[in-house]
């Protein structure tokens, strides 16, 4: 027994609705249709179909035209028109054979004419043909459907705000990151003007054509814009950083309008601001924590120059004393002894005078400042540095330098202190070992068109086995009261002056360590 008008549970593309006034018709459609897994329903007038059609939502009508009451065009219309039923596949079965039938049969939106009388080949066929129509637009609908749900769950989530645009630059969509940066809801940024609406209503912010006239080149010349370090307009009226792209949408070939995507990097300015001031505040800490080395070094020399500046200091005083007693003489026995200590007192002033004046210029904090400079005249600089504490030691330290090296572009006193450092490292690995006769190796010589070359050559006890992982970092020391940050600051002056400081193992003992300095142009 057939059900009309009664609830279905299969799916609905199994579900075939037959509408005929005729019961014989409909007898042979039901054994056409019957054991091919098909639920057949069955309509004998056009107010009945629709009744069905509403309720059960069948896949496809088989329909009859001539019918009394409402035909079978009308019911098709009304099908069609009704959001319920208007995806129905819709057969028209009649005997009417003319063209101008069947032209109006298709424009009430039927898919499909079967002619009456009708074989039953030519009705399964033509069923079964509209059903796998049906299903693949079924099918491609919900998938549709799904990708645009998919694409405004993407839209929604994004951080990022987009802004679909017109030909003419009007706002055509805008997603929730647009509205909630901006401030405007969608529904006042929709139908905007992009760029006269990041320009404020007054021009106040006419400096934003300049940002936003590739957005303008975009709609135009159908190019892809990305710009950084833009400003948008907030609806409040400030103005806010944004980098945006502009990708045009192209129209056989001319643009179209374009997807403007923009995100505000306010925290990312943010984050840079205190990134380049935590920057700051380490250089000035690297430059504190190098003057505090200096310090540290020139206080393990005080005892040194002490006593260094001692002897000239008792000399000047032991010869004015000479040259008092001979001033109080009434007949000097010869001017040339008053002569001869007077040049001494000078010559010995002038010794104590250059000794403090090379400890305060290396004392001194200096701002970092470069420039060209001698390199021989430098190291022979650092060299009457070191004097003292070779004296001290009972140590030489010999001085080889290449004739004609071309001037460096360095901070004079920063590599001194780099130069002294590894000089008074070499003397101390040597200061109780029988290589102390050797003495410290000083060279310079030109390493490439580039870079000269200062080499500190001791023959000292050599490098603990783990030196080439840990010697540069800080507070890593083998002495037993070092700080363990002066080869530290060392390889970080030669760094920040383009350089390298490396070192080697020496074949017979000890170690060689090398720094370059750039030439300058």
């Amino acid at each position: 027994m057939y059900l009309a008008e009664a609830p279905v549970e299969q799916h609905e593309e199994e579900r075939i609705l037959l509408v005929d006034d005729n019961p014989t018709n409909l007898q042979v459609l039901l054994q056409t249709l019957s054991g091919r897994g098909y639920k057949l329903l069955i309509a004998k007038n056009g107010e009945s179909a629709l009744r069905i059609a509403v309720k059960a939502k069948p896949a496809l009508v088989l329909l009859d035209i001539m019918m009394p009451g409402m035909d079978g065009y009308e019911v098709c219309r009304l099908l069609k028109e009704s959001p319920e039923t208007r995806n129905i596949t819709v057969i028209f079965l009649s005997a009417l054979d003319d063209t101008k039938d069947k032209v109006r049969g298709l424009e009430t939106g039927a898919v499909d004419f079967i002619s009456k009388p009708f074989q039953a080949e030519e009705v399964i066929a033509r069923v079964q043909t509209q059903l796998k129509i049906h299903k693949l637009e079924q099918a491609l609908s919900a998938r549709n459907r799904q990708l645009e749900a998919d694409k405004a769950r993407i839209l929604e989530n994004m951080n990022e705000g987009i802004f679909g645009l017109d030909r003419m630059g009007q706002i055509t969509f805008a997603n929730p990151a647009s509205s909630v940066m901006t401030g405007w809801s969608i529904k006042q940024l929709t139908g905007q003007n992009l760029i006269h609406l990041m320009q404020g209503e007054n021009n106040e912010a006419a400096h934003l054509s300049g940002p936003l006239s590739p957005i303008e080149v975009s709609l135009n010349k159908g190019v892809s814009k990305t710009v950084e370090n833009a400003t948008f307009l907030h609806s409040d009226g400030s103005l806010f950083p944004v980098d945006y792209s502009c990708t045009p949408i192209m129209e056989s070939s001319s643009p179209d309008g374009a997807v403007v995507v923009f995100r505000d990097i306010s925290e990312k300015q943010r984050q840079q601001e205190a990134l380049q001031k935590v920057l700051d505040e380490l250089e000035s800490q690297k430059e504190q924590l190098t003057h505090v080395s200096r310090l540290s070094t020139m206080g393990e020399m005080a005892a040194g120059f002490a006593h260094e500046v001692n002897q000239p200091l008792t000399a000047i005083s032991n010869y004015a004393q000479v040259a008092r007693r001979m001033l109080a003489r009434l007949a000097l026995e010869d001017d040339l002894d008053l002569s001869e200590a007077m040049e001494k007192i000078n010559t010995q002033a002038r010794r104590a005078g250059e000794i403090i004046a090379r400890i305060r210029s290396f004392v001194k904090k200096p701002d970092h400042v470069l420039g060209s400079v001698d390199p021989n005249r430098l190291i022979q600089d650092t060299y009457k540095l070191a004097e003292v504490d070779a004296r001290n030691n009972n140590m030489e330290i010999h001085l080889e330098q290449e004739d004609g090296l071309p001037d460096v572009k360095v901070d004079p006193v920063q590599i001194q202190q780099v130069a002294l450092n590894l000089i008074r490292n070499g003397m101390e690995a040597m200061r109780d070992m029988d290589t102390r006769s050797i003495g410290v190796y000083v060279r310079t010589e030109r390493q490439d068109e580039n870079f000269v070359k200062v080499s500190v050559i001791d023959r000292g006890h050599g490098l603990a086995d783990d030196a080439e992982e840990k010697l540069f970092t800080p507070f890593y020391t083998t002495k037993p009261d070092g700080m363990g940050i002066g080869l530290t600051v060392c390889h970080s002056i030669i760094q920040s002056h383009g350089g390298r400081l490396t070192f080697q193992r020496h074949p017979e003992g000890g170690t060689i360590f090398e720094f370059t300095m750039p030439i300058a142009d």
